[in-house]
């Protein structure tokens, strides 16, 4: 049972280790700090003891506030200490509602839950599993698990970008899962030699977000479509590794422009083909009739034949 609500110095107690929370933005910690310093702590910090020290089970922004205004006291309540993964459960129970974790740390955090349920079960969670253990939708779940594939570099610059205020944030979590999902998916068609080329294409799109060339968080996919119309013979791999290549090296090159070189060019050239197809058969259709052709037919027919060359060179 929980006991009642009481009063402790915020000095004497300790943040919760198993948090999946690392970042908080100072703004909104000030914006709190405001609403504390006029109306005092409304809802009371959850808390609970582990060998004379106690640590926080939820309310951390509240503690950090308490401690910035030198306050004497705090209302908590007390819990039960927990064990190792049930603090775990409890922290993305209480917390999976909210959108303010970054998802970063929280993936890390729900490694360590997925280790510890391995350890006392003697096997992996499947994904419903572990949903449930987290709190999480599953489609959640695939996201946070993603995050903790990509290289150890792009993590530590993602906590270095979390670690700024929102507003100046520019590269977030979204960013670095599109680039590294269509550079994955190029390198699975071919479109990509190896994995240090792969690496080349992240980097640059990253860049390309922060400098303005890519300004929609999900265009990015349009590589993937790319990868997709080599695969259905629809764009040739040597037209599809051009805009690549340049996509890597041009730094004002942008996803649209690559883009518009390769699927939508292909596109067009195929409507293009089943427009000259429709007109050969016109022109069969005539032959056939054996009429003398008009003189207009003759003049279009003539700049036709001009502008077929000036396209194709025929």
């Amino acid at each position: 049972m929980a006991e009642s609500i009481r009063l402790v110095a915020p000095k004497k107690i300790d943040r919760n280790p198993e948090n999946p929370r690392l970042i908080f933005h100072q703004d909104e910690l000030d914006a709190l700090q405001d609403s504390i310093r006029q109306q005092g702590i409304l809802v009371p910090l959850t808390v609970y003891r582990d060998r004379g020290e106690i640590y926080l089970l939820d309310g951390e922004r509240r503690w950090r506030c308490a401690l910035k205004l030198g306050l004497s006291t705090v209302p908590v309540i007390v819990q039960p200490k927990p064990d190792r993964m049930q603090n775990l459960m409890m922290m993305f129970a209480i917390h999976h509602r909210r959108n303010d974790w970054d998802p970063l740390p929280t993936a890390e955090k729900l490694e360590v839950l997925e280790s510890l349920f391995t350890e006392r079960q003697g096997r992996r969670p499947t994904e419903n599993e572990l949903a449930e253990l987290a709190s999480l939708r599953r489609g959640e779940v695939r996201r946070l698990k993603k995050l903790l594939k990509l290289p150890p570099l792009y993590r530590s610059e993602l906590y270095t970008e979390l670690a700024k205020p929102r507003s100046q944030q520019v590269i977030t979590v979204d960013h670095v899962i599109e680039a590294t999902n269509a550079a994955a998916s190029l390198r699975k068609r071919g479109i990509i030699d190896d994995a240090e080329e792969e690496d080349a294409l992240r980097r640059s799109l990253l860049a390309k977000f922060r400098t303005g060339v890519i300004n929609n968080t999900v265009a990015p996919r349009k590589l993937a479509k790319l990868a997709r119309a080599v695969s259905r013979n629809e764009v040739s791999a040597a037209r599809a590794r051009r805009v690549i290549v340049r996509l890597i090296e041009d730094t004002t090159y942008s996803i649209d422009d690559a883009f518009g070189a390769s699927v939508a060019q292909a596109d067009f050239e195929h409507t293009l083909e089943q427009l000259i197809e429709r007109l050969i058969a016109k022109l069969d259709e005539h032959n056939e009739r054996q009429y003398a052709p008009s003189e207009r037919l003759v003049i279009a027919a003539r700049a036709l034949r001009r502008s077929l060359k000036e396209a194709v060179g025929v």
